[in-house]
């Protein structure tokens, strides 16, 4: 499919979860392209900090990804200040981890609410007025979690396979009238969401930078799926053929099993607080 080419040089960038990690590398990203950038996040005063870190070419804004009446007051905020949104980042997320039959009801409805509904609303909120024009990009933030499952992830694993499932419908939905729909598909990220975890030893780790390369080089290149590392394609496709005795023995070599029995409660402590008070 042919997509109408975007130029950051000037474009509207919406980034949500922009307060840190790699919503924040993002927006450092996108401005240093040249784009003007939303920051957006939950936290405003994370938001204050990354855009003004960034610049001029950065404004803050206040957004809660789980309500429809959040999207729509930011995305008028922005477009009233900045102009019409020409990329918009779906990158908000959280991942609590625990035993499925462990984790209160409420971490799994929150972590759908932020990792489903929040990139729902988004596209509900910013869609429109870019198939209206004619032109637009969105770049969905979803893991390598998305396609391969991973013990003590279980609701975290249906968020991202969701939003797999999701970006991939919106991007047949929408390339018609010239809106273009990107996943992109890290694996373990070195940020607070991974704190405690065990990274390493075979499970390929990358930095928040890496993942902002990413997502800008898709509105070049508009590609329906990009995974980060890049080789993790091959993985994919490897595992969506291969009987269960073999993703075993590849996910004992690179660890793959380690999420639920190696968890640093103490140095994860933060991070869990903050998806308590969600």
């Amino acid at each position: 499919m042919k997509y109408p080419e975007i130029s950051l040089g000037g474009a509207v960038v919406l980034v949500t979860g922009a307060g840190r990690g790699i919503g924040r590398a993002t927006a450092q990203a996108m401005a240093a392209g040249g784009a003007r950038v939303a920051v957006a996040d939950l936290d405003r005063a994370a938001a204050d900090a990354a855009a003004a870190e960034i610049g001029s070419a950065a404004r803050a804004y206040t957004l809660d990804v789980r309500t429809r009446a959040s999207w729509d007051a930011c995305v008028a905020a922005v477009v009233a200040d900045l102009g019409p949104i020409d990329v918009l980042v779906g990158n908000a997320g959280v991942m609590p981890v625990a035993p499925f039959l462990d984790e209160p009801d409420e971490i799994g409805e929150a972590t759908l609410d932020v990792n489903v509904w929040g990139l729902i609303h988004g596209m509900r909120a910013v869609a429109p007025a870019m198939i209206e024009r004619g032109s637009g990009h969105i770049v969905n933030v979803a893991s390598l979690a998305g396609k391969i499952a991973i013990p003590g992830l279980a609701v975290y694993n249906a968020s991202k396979f969701a939003a797999v499932g999701l970006s991939a419908a919106a991007r047949l939905e929408f390339a018609e009238h010239g809106v273009s729909v990107s996943t992109v598909l890290p694996s373990a990220v070195r940020t607070t969401l991974t704190s405690g975890l065990p990274l390493g030893k075979g499970l390929p780790t990358v930095d928040p930078e890496d993942i902002a390369a990413a997502v800008v080089r898709t509105c070049r290149t508009r590609r329906a799926e990009t995974p980060v590392p890049g080789y993790l394609a091959v993985l994919d496709l490897g595992l969506a053929a291969a009987p269960e005795s073999l993703i075993r023995l590849v996910r004992r070599v690179v660890g793959g099993d380690r999420a639920v029995t190696s968890v640093d409660s103490a140095a994860r402590a933060d991070y869990d607080e903050r998806v308590r008070r969600l």
